[in-house]
């Protein structure tokens, strides 16, 4: 994973999150969806809750502490480091806005009827 801060700066943030309102996104295990702003709050069409500014914002601080803080580097590897509420969607918005830079391995289903 790779982080790229100098692309994208905690001010800007949100401005960039909300330059790509209603483009599609996946989710590491592949799940399409897309979202939408109202004020300080991402809707996405899959679920009815909705992740907040100030959410974005602490896991995109957590992600430059384990960068540079420290007991950095810490290894975060996906999603479930992040450690917040709706971590899936944060983390492919990231990876959708260019903030994370990773190889991208969707899990495909497998037939196992032969």
């Amino acid at each position: 994973m790779k982080l790229n801060t100098s692309k994208i700066t905690v001010p800007g943030l949100w401005d960039a999150i909300q330059a790509h309102e209603g483009k599609q996104f996946l989710t590491k295990k592949g799940l399409p969806f897309t979202y939408t702003i109202k004020g300080g709050e991402l809707f996405t069409d899959r679920r009815e809750r909705s992740i907040t500014r100030s959410t974005f914002e602490k896991a995109y601080e957590k992600l430059i502490q384990d960068q540079t803080g420290e007991d950095a580097p810490r290894k975060i590897v996906g999603p479930k480091t992040l450690n917040l509420y709706g971590a899936p969607y944060i983390w492919a918005v990231f990876m959708g806005i260019g903030l994370i830079e990773e190889t991208v391995y969707v899990q495909e289903e497998m037939d196992l009827e032969g």
